[in-house]
Order: structure tokens, then sequence, then C-alpha cells
């Protein structure tokens, strides 16, 4: 019995990411280009650029994401206190999945305001709260895990994180693990690259250029011109 949960919970993992990678292709959110790289705010060259705050113009495809996200939390987290957003990315998410599950909703700056309170944490929460923090998408992770460590100096208690995106990148794995995070994702570059493939988003001769970047995406940067 217990194996069969197991399957069935995988199967809709593996469904809710294909999905999800499906509908971030379709309102390009997510765009992929070998010929032309995009150039992240770090000034680092990459085959991919994702902006999954699009897909809060889609009434239909931001449903599906906050129900998602909800099903994820309950399934791994259980009751929690407190949803917390990263900004900017994170707000509008977070804020969508704490009203479908009635709960308080906070979001994380980078940094403290440079004026005014002086806030680093938007929102009223109290230390010794349990926490499920939001995210858009997870790249290196260093700043969703600004997020978490500013929401632990306040004394709360962090069960996890859900973000719509991960690049799958050994330097973010590492991280989240060093700071013993919990990390959820509803899709991942490696279910995005397939289905981009299988519905000729992208073509066959494509693929070694994006499995090179992922493994090694410093040495990318400079092969195309950082």
């Amino acid at each position: 019995m217990r194996f069969e949960t197991t399957i069935r919970i995988r199967e809709k993992m593996n469904e809710t990411a294909e999905q999800t990678s499906t509908f971030l292709l379709q309102v390009k959110a997510v765009k992929l280009n070998n010929d032309n790289p995009f150039t992240w705010a770090s000034g680092r060259k990459s085959p991919i650029y994702c902006d999954n705050r699009v897909t809060l113009s889609y009434p239909e495809i931001r449903t599906y994401i906050r129900q998602r996200f909800v099903d994820v939390i309950n399934e791994n987290f259980g009751d929690v206190d407190v949803i917390a957003g990263v900004a900017t990315g994170g707000i509008a998410q977070g804020a969508l999945v704490a009203q479908e599950l009635g709960k308080p909703f906070v979001y994380v700056r980078s940094e403290e305001k440079k004026h005014g309170l002086t806030n680093q944490i938007e929102g009223e929460i109290h230390s010794g709260q349990t926490v499920v923090v939001v995210e858009d998408l997870v790249s290196t992770g260093k700043s969703s895990l600004i997020a978490v460590h500013a929401l632990r100096e306040k004394g709360c208690i962090v069960k996890g994180m859900v973000a719509i995106f991960t690049y799958g990148l050994e330097v973010a794995a590492k991280n989240f693990a060093d700071a013993n995070v919990d990390l959820h994702t509803l899709t991942n570059y490696d279910t995005l690259v397939k289905v981009a493939c299988d519905q000729e988003y992208i073509m066959e001769k494509d693929l070694e250029s994006l499995k090179t970047w992922r493994q090694n995406p410093e040495q990318w940067s400079k092969d195309h011109g950082e």
C-alpha cells in the first residue's frame, strides 16, 4: 500500500512538472535561445531566461499554480501559521496561496529598507510561528535563502520553501542543504527542456549546449562572450 502511494505521488509530481512547464513555455515565461544568449543581472550569459511573473496575467495558469502550491504545502509541510513571499517575484504568488489557505501573509525584502520603519519583513509575524516561504524561481538560491535567514532571525520556524521553477544547479542544491531548507518546486530545468523538445520549441541539436550550461554555467558564459 505504501509503495502504491509513493508511485501515485511520483506520478502526480511528474504530471505537475510537465503541465507547469507547458504553461511556462506557452506564455513565454521561459525563453530558450542558444544562438543569442540572454544576459542575467549578474552579467553572465545564459541560454535560458525565466520570468514567471508573466503567469499572473493568465487566470487559468495563475489558478493552477496556486492550487499546486497549496497541494505541495499540505502534503509536505502540513499546517503552518504564516505564508511568506520573497520580494519581488514571490509576493503575488505567496499572497494568492495565503488567501487560499486562509493564512496571514508577509513578504521579505533582500535587505532592510533605508528609510521609514527600515523593515526587511513586511507584515505581522511573531517569534515561534511556523512559516512556508513562496518563491517564483530558484537559481543559486542566494536571494531565496536571505529571506529564510531573515525569518529565522525573527525567531520563526521555517518549515520549507516552494517555488515554481528551479534551474537545478548544483550550487543551489548545496546552498539549500547547508541552510537545512526543504525545497519543493512545481517544475525544473530537466522537465522544461524535455517538454520544450517534445513540443519542438527547441531542436535536438540545441540539447547538448543546454546540458553543458547546466553542468557549468560559469564556463558556458565565458565561452559565449561574458
